[in-house]
């Protein structure tokens, strides 16, 4: 019998893994495809505290953000990078100065101050040298600082964290059905061509896109909320941004999009697409392709007029998003976790999460279902538990 086992490979799957095998106990993951395979490999690669989330007055996100952000650069230094970002500001462009130097300032003191919150105006001596920008009718370059990450990379980190604590990981293993008792689950899921079964005292969902699913296979049915899945489209494309990452701003809806070096190329997005599919289908729309390189040629010239032969690669992931309606740009951006017993969970699904919040998400699913859990001697703590490369 296991304490925990979770369902999911991705970040939060691996940090679940991590935490519950950091406080002493046994754990085994399940992962039918192997790890990072959805959106833990597909996001924008970036460890933020998330700028724009304080014009939906969602400070706490942001505090805790940017603690995780201060603690991934100093536990993993060689997968996490501290990297100047550059908000370039136009006669069109829906944030005014005034309103961007407010934010930096509230990013820079939610941060608690110090050597990565620095921000400030870039001289216009410089603005040159910013790998072909448009500085045509530039009215002023805002410089701060958040961290790039390689999310695949950090992924199979913590996983490697997780297994070096005691955990142990199927791949490929998929989970078939659950059966929620009043003392243990016992867990069906396929493994080495073979169907098996094992007891645990608490299952943990964190399946990304496919939670639902598997919420659907354990009897007694837990309660899945209202979700939606939105998809984000990244391209990579042939050239290089020197100097840092660029935040930009769709002429079209005013979206945030970043363009960002990657592996001796350029990434760029991301977008907000609603999805009904299988999340196994996903896949980058041609308006999604269209939209993108729009807003790469719009501020960087030389790009104005490429098509999409000239794209090297594109991925898209799934956000997993409460459906409360509006824009998903401006949707808040909370986990939800939900426990089929609150006082006594046996099962628990995470929806939705954050890469840079990977950790703290963790350290709240044990904090949830730690009256279900036996009592044992802790191994170590995630914020002192350096990561090293996998």
């Amino acid at each position: 019998m296991y304490d925990v086992v979770v369902v999911g490979g991705g970040i939060h799957g691996a940090g679940v893994a991590q935490a519950a095998a950091a406080a002493g106990h046994s754990v085994l993951v399940l992962e039918r495809r192997g790890l990072a395979h959805g959106t833990s490999s597909r996001s924008s690669k970036l460890i933020h505290g998330g700028l724009r989330y304080l014009e939906s007055g969602q400070f706490g996100l942001v505090r805790e953000s940017l603690e995780e952000r201060a603690l991934m650069l100093r536990l993993a230094p060689e997968l996490v990078t501290l990297r100047p970002f550059f908000i370039p500001v136009y006669p069109e462009t829906r944030r005014r100065p005034w309103q961007l130097q407010a934010g930096l300032a509230a990013y820079a003191a939610l941060a608690g101050f110090g050597r990565t919150t620095r921000f400030g105006r870039l001289p216009r001596s410089q603005w040159d040298r910013l790998d072909g920008l448009d500085t045509t009718r530039l009215q002023a370059v805002f410089r701060y600082f958040d961290a790039q990450t390689d999310d695949a990379l950090l992924t199979r980190a913590v996983m490697k964290s997780a297994v070096a604590l005691g955990a142990e990981l199927a791949l490929p293993a998929e989970f078939v059905a659950a059966r929620i008792g009043p003392d243990a689950v016992q867990v069906r899921y396929r493994h080495a061509l073979a169907e098996r079964e094992c007891q645990a005292g608490v299952l943990v969902d964190a399946a990304g896109p496919w939670a639902a699913q598997v919420a659907r296979g354990v009897d007694p049915l837990p309660v899945i909320p209202a979700l939606e899945l939105v998809q984000g489209t990244h391209l990579v494309l042939p050239g290089h941004v020197h100097r840092g990452i660029y935040y930009v701003e769709s002429p079209a809806d005013g979206r945030a999009v970043f363009v960002i070096p990657w592996k001796g190329e350029m990434l760029v997005g991301t977008t907000e697409t609603p999805y009904h599919g299988d999340p196994e289908d996903v896949r980058p729309l041609p308006a999604e392709v269209d939209y993108l390189l729009g807003v790469l040629g719009r501020y960087f010239p030389s790009y104005r007029g490429t098509g999409p032969g000239a794209v090297s690669s594109a991925f898209a992931g799934l956000r997993v998003l409460p459906a409360t309606g509006g824009s998903a740009f401006h949707r808040r951006r909370e986990t939800l976790l939900v426990p089929d017993d609150p006082r006594r969970p046996r099962f628990l699904a995470l929806y939705g999460g954050k890469l840079t919040g990977w950790r703290a998400t963790a350290a709240r699913v044990l904090a949830a279902v730690q009256s279900s859990l036996p009592r044992r001697k802790a191994h170590a703590d995630t914020r002192r538990l350096r990561i090293e490369p996998p």
